[in-house]
């Protein structure tokens, strides 16, 4: 099972950047497919950014255009890179399998768009 650490979050103004890093455990990591999901209070926890192994993705509508995920298999790492943010991208976002179910979640980082 992977086990994940995300980091990067932060409180940035509307039109501002931010990147996110997930550090994933694990020797079979590259063959999963990993994405980032959010959640905003009250709502439901959703998909953001998915990336397979073989570099296939999948965006959210809210994001897309705006959001890159990539993935850096020899370092067992997963980025967000996230621009021009909206007040509405603001949610904890979290890093774990995608296509495949999903291990225990971790602590995800806080993002906070604000002005």
């Amino acid at each position: 099972q992977v086990q994940l650490v995300e980091s990067g979050g932060g409180l940035v103004q509307p039109g501002g950047s931010l990147r996110l890093s997930c550090a994933a455990s694990g020797s079979i990591f590259s063959i999963y497919a990993m994405g980032w999901y959010r959640q905003a209070p009250g709502k439901q926890r959703e998909l953001v950014a998915g990336l397979t192994s073989s570099g296939r993705t999948n965006y959210a509508d809210s994001v897309k255009g705006r959001f890159t995920i990539s993935r850096d298999n020899a370092k067992n790492m997963v980025y967000l890179q996230m621009n021009s943010l909206k007040p509405e991208d603001t949610a904890v976002y979290f890093c774990n399998t995608w296509l495949t179910p999903p291990g225990s979640w971790g602590q995800g980082t806080q993002v906070t768009v604000s002005s």
